[in-house]
Protein backbone atom coordinates (compact mmCIF):
# COMPACT_ATOMS: atom_id res chain seq x y z
CA UNK A 1 0.00 0.00 0.00
CA UNK A 2 1.27 3.44 -0.91
CA UNK A 3 1.49 5.97 1.92
CA UNK A 4 1.15 9.69 1.34
CA UNK A 5 1.80 12.82 3.39
CA UNK A 6 -1.39 14.32 4.80
CA UNK A 7 -1.16 17.89 3.59
CA UNK A 8 1.59 19.92 5.20
CA UNK A 9 1.88 17.65 8.21
CA UNK A 10 4.19 14.89 9.35
CA UNK A 11 1.44 12.27 9.24
CA UNK A 12 1.50 9.63 6.51
CA UNK A 13 -1.78 8.02 5.52
CA UNK A 14 -2.58 5.10 3.21
CA UNK A 15 -3.73 5.96 -0.31
CA UNK A 16 -7.01 4.22 0.52
CA UNK A 17 -9.06 4.66 3.69
CA UNK A 18 -12.03 2.51 4.72
CA UNK A 19 -15.16 4.57 5.29
CA UNK A 20 -17.74 3.36 7.81
CA UNK A 21 -20.98 4.93 6.60
CA UNK A 22 -22.15 1.35 5.91
CA UNK A 23 -21.62 0.34 9.55
CA UNK A 24 -24.65 -0.16 11.86
CA UNK A 25 -27.31 0.86 9.30
CA UNK A 26 -29.59 2.77 11.67
CA UNK A 27 -32.44 4.71 10.07
CA UNK A 28 -33.73 4.72 6.51
CA UNK A 29 -30.93 6.82 5.03
CA UNK A 30 -27.96 4.86 6.39
CA UNK A 31 -29.86 1.60 6.17
CA UNK A 32 -29.85 2.11 2.40
CA UNK A 33 -26.04 2.27 2.49
CA UNK A 34 -25.53 -0.94 4.46
CA UNK A 35 -25.84 -2.51 7.90
CA UNK A 36 -22.42 -3.96 8.72
CA UNK A 37 -22.39 -5.42 12.22
CA UNK A 38 -19.40 -5.86 14.54
CA UNK A 39 -18.49 -9.34 13.29
CA UNK A 40 -18.53 -8.20 9.66
CA UNK A 41 -16.62 -5.04 10.55
CA UNK A 42 -13.89 -7.07 12.26
CA UNK A 43 -13.49 -9.15 9.11
CA UNK A 44 -13.27 -5.99 6.98
CA UNK A 45 -10.63 -4.56 9.31
CA UNK A 46 -8.68 -7.81 8.97
CA UNK A 47 -8.78 -7.54 5.16
CA UNK A 48 -7.77 -3.87 5.27
CA UNK A 49 -4.82 -4.40 7.59
CA UNK A 50 -3.60 -7.30 5.47
CA UNK A 51 -3.67 -4.96 2.44
CA UNK A 52 -1.95 -2.12 4.30
CA UNK A 53 -5.07 0.03 4.73
CA UNK A 54 -4.62 1.37 8.24
CA UNK A 55 -6.95 4.37 8.29
CA UNK A 56 -10.66 4.19 9.10
CA UNK A 57 -13.04 7.12 8.69
CA UNK A 58 -16.31 7.67 10.54
CA UNK A 59 -18.56 10.46 11.88
CA UNK A 60 -20.85 10.99 14.83
CA UNK A 61 -23.69 11.48 12.35
CA UNK A 62 -23.33 8.05 10.74
CA UNK A 63 -26.23 5.97 12.07
CA UNK A 64 -26.55 8.38 15.03
CA UNK A 65 -23.17 7.32 16.39
CA UNK A 66 -23.72 3.65 15.60
CA UNK A 67 -20.92 3.54 13.03
CA UNK A 68 -18.40 4.79 15.58
CA UNK A 69 -19.59 2.17 18.07
CA UNK A 70 -19.18 -0.65 15.54
CA UNK A 71 -15.78 0.66 14.44
CA UNK A 72 -14.58 0.95 18.03
CA UNK A 73 -15.61 -2.63 18.75
CA UNK A 74 -13.97 -3.89 15.55
CA UNK A 75 -10.68 -2.17 16.41
CA UNK A 76 -10.58 -3.34 20.02
CA UNK A 77 -7.15 -4.74 20.87
CA UNK A 78 -5.43 -3.25 17.81
CA UNK A 79 -5.84 0.48 18.28
CA UNK A 80 -2.10 1.00 18.02
CA UNK A 81 -2.09 -0.44 14.48
CA UNK A 82 -4.53 2.06 12.96
CA UNK A 83 -5.44 5.69 12.38
CA UNK A 84 -8.94 6.80 13.27
CA UNK A 85 -10.60 9.68 11.47
CA UNK A 86 -13.99 11.02 12.48
CA UNK A 87 -16.16 14.11 12.11
CA UNK A 88 -18.73 16.29 13.88
CA UNK A 89 -20.92 19.42 13.52
CA UNK A 90 -24.17 17.91 12.24
CA UNK A 91 -27.11 17.72 14.69
CA UNK A 92 -26.80 15.21 17.52
CA UNK A 93 -30.12 16.10 19.15
CA UNK A 94 -33.02 18.54 19.12
CA UNK A 95 -31.49 21.22 21.31
CA UNK A 96 -30.24 24.54 19.87
CA UNK A 97 -26.67 23.80 21.01
CA UNK A 98 -26.57 20.23 19.70
CA UNK A 99 -25.35 21.26 16.28
CA UNK A 100 -22.54 23.30 14.75
CA UNK A 101 -18.96 24.15 15.68
CA UNK A 102 -19.43 26.07 18.92
CA UNK A 103 -17.11 25.38 21.83
CA UNK A 104 -20.06 23.80 23.61
CA UNK A 105 -20.98 21.39 20.84
CA UNK A 106 -17.49 20.44 19.63
CA UNK A 107 -16.24 19.70 23.15
CA UNK A 108 -19.19 17.43 23.86
CA UNK A 109 -19.03 15.84 20.41
CA UNK A 110 -15.36 14.90 20.75
CA UNK A 111 -15.89 13.42 24.21
CA UNK A 112 -18.84 11.37 22.94
CA UNK A 113 -16.87 10.12 19.91
CA UNK A 114 -13.95 9.09 22.09
CA UNK A 115 -16.31 7.05 24.26
CA UNK A 116 -18.05 5.36 21.32
CA UNK A 117 -14.73 4.59 19.61
CA UNK A 118 -13.21 3.25 22.82
CA UNK A 119 -10.05 5.34 22.50
CA UNK A 120 -8.30 8.21 24.25
CA UNK A 121 -7.48 10.17 21.08
CA UNK A 122 -8.66 10.79 17.53
CA UNK A 123 -5.89 10.84 14.93
CA UNK A 124 -7.74 13.11 12.48
CA UNK A 125 -10.76 15.12 13.55
CA UNK A 126 -12.71 17.03 10.89
CA UNK A 127 -15.54 19.52 10.98
CA UNK A 128 -18.27 17.76 8.99
CA UNK A 129 -19.64 20.99 7.55
CA UNK A 130 -19.25 24.76 7.69
CA UNK A 131 -20.91 26.62 10.57
CA UNK A 132 -21.58 30.21 9.47
CA UNK A 133 -22.82 31.29 12.92
CA UNK A 134 -19.80 30.46 15.08
CA UNK A 135 -16.78 32.78 14.75
CA UNK A 136 -13.73 30.95 13.34
CA UNK A 137 -11.71 32.24 16.32
CA UNK A 138 -13.97 30.27 18.68
CA UNK A 139 -13.86 27.15 16.51
CA UNK A 140 -10.09 27.12 16.15
CA UNK A 141 -9.38 28.00 19.78
CA UNK A 142 -11.59 25.10 20.85
CA UNK A 143 -9.92 22.65 18.49
CA UNK A 144 -6.47 23.90 19.46
CA UNK A 145 -7.26 23.24 23.13
CA UNK A 146 -8.37 19.70 22.26
CA UNK A 147 -5.13 19.15 20.38
CA UNK A 148 -3.08 20.46 23.30
CA UNK A 149 -5.02 18.14 25.61
CA UNK A 150 -3.98 15.17 23.45
CA UNK A 151 -7.54 14.25 22.48
CA UNK A 152 -6.98 15.14 18.82
CA UNK A 153 -3.73 14.83 16.86
CA UNK A 154 -4.54 16.44 13.48
CA UNK A 155 -7.32 18.72 12.26
CA UNK A 156 -9.33 18.91 9.07
CA UNK A 157 -12.59 20.13 7.62
CA UNK A 158 -15.17 18.74 5.24
CA UNK A 159 -17.46 20.33 2.67
CA UNK A 160 -16.00 23.83 3.05
CA UNK A 161 -15.87 26.38 0.26
CA UNK A 162 -12.40 27.64 -0.61
CA UNK A 163 -12.90 31.08 0.94
CA UNK A 164 -14.25 29.60 4.18
CA UNK A 165 -11.23 27.33 4.44
CA UNK A 166 -8.77 30.09 3.56
CA UNK A 167 -10.30 32.41 6.13
CA UNK A 168 -9.93 29.72 8.79
CA UNK A 169 -6.30 29.11 7.85
CA UNK A 170 -5.61 32.85 8.09
CA UNK A 171 -7.16 32.94 11.58
CA UNK A 172 -5.05 29.95 12.64
CA UNK A 173 -1.90 31.67 11.39
CA UNK A 174 -2.80 34.96 13.06
CA UNK A 175 -3.30 33.46 16.52
CA UNK A 176 -0.94 30.49 16.32
CA UNK A 177 -3.70 27.90 16.46
CA UNK A 178 -3.31 24.40 15.03
CA UNK A 179 -3.89 24.49 11.27
CA UNK A 180 -6.19 22.32 9.21
CA UNK A 181 -4.16 19.84 7.14
CA UNK A 182 -7.01 17.90 5.54
CA UNK A 183 -10.18 18.63 3.63
CA UNK A 184 -12.62 15.75 3.25
CA UNK A 185 -14.25 16.72 -0.03
CA UNK A 186 -16.50 15.23 -2.68
CA UNK A 187 -14.53 14.46 -5.83
CA UNK A 188 -15.13 11.91 -8.59
CA UNK A 189 -15.11 11.45 -12.34
CA UNK A 190 -18.71 12.73 -12.35
CA UNK A 191 -18.07 15.50 -9.83
CA UNK A 192 -14.99 17.59 -10.57
CA UNK A 193 -15.96 20.90 -8.92
CA UNK A 194 -13.19 20.30 -6.37
CA UNK A 195 -10.64 21.17 -9.06
CA UNK A 196 -11.77 24.79 -9.50
CA UNK A 197 -10.66 26.37 -6.22
CA UNK A 198 -10.24 23.74 -3.53
CA UNK A 199 -7.48 21.83 -5.31
CA UNK A 200 -5.32 24.94 -5.95
CA UNK A 201 -5.92 26.04 -2.37
CA UNK A 202 -4.92 22.63 -1.06
CA UNK A 203 -1.70 22.66 -3.05
CA UNK A 204 -0.85 26.21 -2.03
CA UNK A 205 -1.73 25.92 1.66
CA UNK A 206 -0.75 22.31 2.35
CA UNK A 207 -4.26 20.89 2.83
CA UNK A 208 -4.52 17.31 1.59
CA UNK A 209 -7.74 15.99 0.13
CA UNK A 210 -9.52 13.11 1.84
CA UNK A 211 -11.96 12.17 -0.92
CA UNK A 212 -15.47 11.06 -0.04
CA UNK A 213 -17.85 9.27 -2.42
CA UNK A 214 -15.17 8.65 -5.06
CA UNK A 215 -17.62 6.53 -7.08
CA UNK A 216 -20.02 9.43 -7.57
CA UNK A 217 -22.62 8.51 -4.95
CA UNK A 218 -22.70 4.89 -6.16
CA UNK A 219 -23.01 5.74 -9.86
CA UNK A 220 -19.58 4.45 -10.91
CA UNK A 221 -19.87 0.90 -9.62
CA UNK A 222 -20.07 -0.53 -13.13
CA UNK A 223 -23.68 -1.54 -12.56
CA UNK A 224 -25.34 1.70 -13.73
CA UNK A 225 -25.48 1.89 -17.51
CA UNK A 226 -27.39 3.48 -20.36
CA UNK A 227 -30.78 1.88 -21.01
CA UNK A 228 -30.56 -0.47 -18.03
CA UNK A 229 -32.54 -0.33 -14.77
CA UNK A 230 -30.74 0.33 -11.50
CA UNK A 231 -29.35 -2.82 -9.91
CA UNK A 232 -31.71 -4.43 -7.43
CA UNK A 233 -29.39 -3.63 -4.52
CA UNK A 234 -28.38 0.03 -4.77
CA UNK A 235 -28.61 2.96 -2.39
CA UNK A 236 -29.59 5.09 -5.39
CA UNK A 237 -33.13 3.72 -5.08
CA UNK A 238 -33.55 5.76 -1.88
CA UNK A 239 -30.78 8.37 -1.89
CA UNK A 240 -30.34 9.49 -5.52
CA UNK A 241 -32.12 12.80 -4.84
CA UNK A 242 -30.08 13.45 -1.68
CA UNK A 243 -26.61 13.29 -3.18
CA UNK A 244 -24.72 15.28 -5.83
CA UNK A 245 -26.78 15.76 -9.02
CA UNK A 246 -25.44 14.08 -12.16
CA UNK A 247 -27.25 14.43 -15.53
CA UNK A 248 -27.87 11.04 -17.14
CA UNK A 249 -26.23 11.86 -20.48
CA UNK A 250 -23.08 13.06 -18.74
CA UNK A 251 -22.99 9.98 -16.50
CA UNK A 252 -23.32 7.56 -19.39
CA UNK A 253 -20.61 9.36 -21.37
CA UNK A 254 -18.22 8.87 -18.46
CA UNK A 255 -19.29 5.25 -17.95
CA UNK A 256 -18.71 4.53 -21.65
CA UNK A 257 -15.13 5.82 -21.29
CA UNK A 258 -14.64 3.75 -18.14
CA UNK A 259 -15.85 0.66 -20.00
CA UNK A 260 -13.32 1.29 -22.76
CA UNK A 261 -10.47 1.62 -20.30
CA UNK A 262 -11.70 -1.46 -18.42
CA UNK A 263 -11.35 -3.52 -21.60
CA UNK A 264 -7.85 -2.15 -22.17
CA UNK A 265 -6.62 -2.79 -18.63
CA UNK A 266 -8.58 -5.81 -17.44
CA UNK A 267 -9.55 -3.80 -14.35
CA UNK A 268 -13.06 -3.14 -13.07
CA UNK A 269 -14.91 0.14 -13.51
CA UNK A 270 -14.63 1.07 -9.78
CA UNK A 271 -10.92 0.28 -9.76
CA UNK A 272 -10.34 2.58 -12.73
CA UNK A 273 -12.43 5.40 -11.23
CA UNK A 274 -10.47 5.16 -7.97
CA UNK A 275 -7.09 4.92 -9.71
CA UNK A 276 -7.88 8.04 -11.75
CA UNK A 277 -8.51 9.95 -8.51
CA UNK A 278 -5.24 8.77 -7.01
CA UNK A 279 -3.40 10.29 -9.97
CA UNK A 280 -4.80 13.77 -9.29
CA UNK A 281 -2.86 16.54 -7.51
CA UNK A 282 -3.42 17.20 -3.78
CA UNK A 283 -5.04 13.82 -3.05
CA UNK A 284 -3.85 12.33 0.24
CA UNK A 285 -6.29 9.43 0.55
CA UNK A 286 -9.48 8.18 -1.05
CA UNK A 287 -12.24 6.90 1.24
CA UNK A 288 -13.72 3.65 -0.04
CA UNK A 289 -16.89 2.03 1.26
CA UNK A 290 -18.16 -1.51 0.98
CA UNK A 291 -21.29 -3.44 1.84
CA UNK A 292 -19.42 -6.74 1.89
CA UNK A 293 -16.01 -8.40 1.55
CA UNK A 294 -16.29 -8.77 -2.23
CA UNK A 295 -16.80 -5.03 -2.76
CA UNK A 296 -13.99 -4.24 -0.35
CA UNK A 297 -11.51 -6.54 -2.08
CA UNK A 298 -12.48 -5.14 -5.48
CA UNK A 299 -11.89 -1.57 -4.29
CA UNK A 300 -8.52 -2.55 -2.81
CA UNK A 301 -7.51 -3.57 -6.33
CA UNK A 302 -7.41 0.12 -7.30
CA UNK A 303 -3.80 0.46 -6.13
CA UNK A 304 -0.51 -1.08 -7.21
CA UNK A 305 -0.82 -0.09 -10.88
CA UNK A 306 -1.22 3.08 -12.95
CA UNK A 307 -3.36 4.23 -15.83
CA UNK A 308 -1.44 5.36 -18.91
CA UNK A 309 -1.35 9.02 -19.91
CA UNK A 310 -3.62 8.19 -22.84
CA UNK A 311 -6.17 6.48 -20.61
CA UNK A 312 -6.16 9.38 -18.17
CA UNK A 313 -6.65 11.79 -21.07
CA UNK A 314 -9.62 9.74 -22.29
CA UNK A 315 -11.26 9.86 -18.87
CA UNK A 316 -10.45 13.56 -18.49
CA UNK A 317 -12.11 14.36 -21.80
CA UNK A 318 -15.23 12.30 -21.09
CA UNK A 319 -15.73 13.88 -17.66
CA UNK A 320 -14.85 17.47 -18.57
CA UNK A 321 -17.58 20.09 -18.06
CA UNK A 322 -17.78 23.77 -19.10
CA UNK A 323 -15.93 26.03 -16.71
CA UNK A 324 -17.87 28.60 -14.70
CA UNK A 325 -16.76 32.23 -14.49
CA UNK A 326 -14.08 33.36 -13.75
CA UNK A 327 -12.30 30.09 -14.52
CA UNK A 328 -12.96 30.14 -18.27
CA UNK A 329 -11.70 33.71 -18.38
CA UNK A 330 -8.55 32.81 -16.49
CA UNK A 331 -7.97 29.86 -18.81
CA UNK A 332 -8.31 32.02 -21.90
CA UNK A 333 -6.27 35.06 -20.87
CA UNK A 334 -2.83 35.52 -22.36
CA UNK A 335 -1.18 35.34 -18.93
CA UNK A 336 -2.43 31.76 -18.55
CA UNK A 337 -1.48 30.66 -22.08
CA UNK A 338 1.70 32.68 -22.54
CA UNK A 339 3.60 33.57 -19.38
CA UNK A 340 5.24 36.99 -19.63
CA UNK A 341 8.97 36.95 -20.38
CA UNK A 342 11.34 37.13 -17.43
Amino acid sequence: MEYRQLGRSGLKVPALTLGTATFAGRGEFFGAWGATDVAEAKRMVDICLEAGVTMFDSADGYSSGGAEEVLGAALKGRRDQVLISTKATFPTGEGPNEVGSSRYHLTRAVEASLKRLGTDHIDLFQLHGFDALTPPEEVLATLDNLVRAGKILYLGVSNFSAWHLMKALAVADRYGYTRYVAHQAYYSLVGRDYENELMPLGLDQGVGAVVWSPLGWGRLTGKVRRGAPLPQVSRLHKTADMGPPVPDDYLYKVVDALDEVAKETGKTVPQIALNWLLSRPSIATVVIGARNEQQLKDNLGAVGWNLTKEQIAKLDAASATPLAYPYWHQRDTFLTRNPPPV
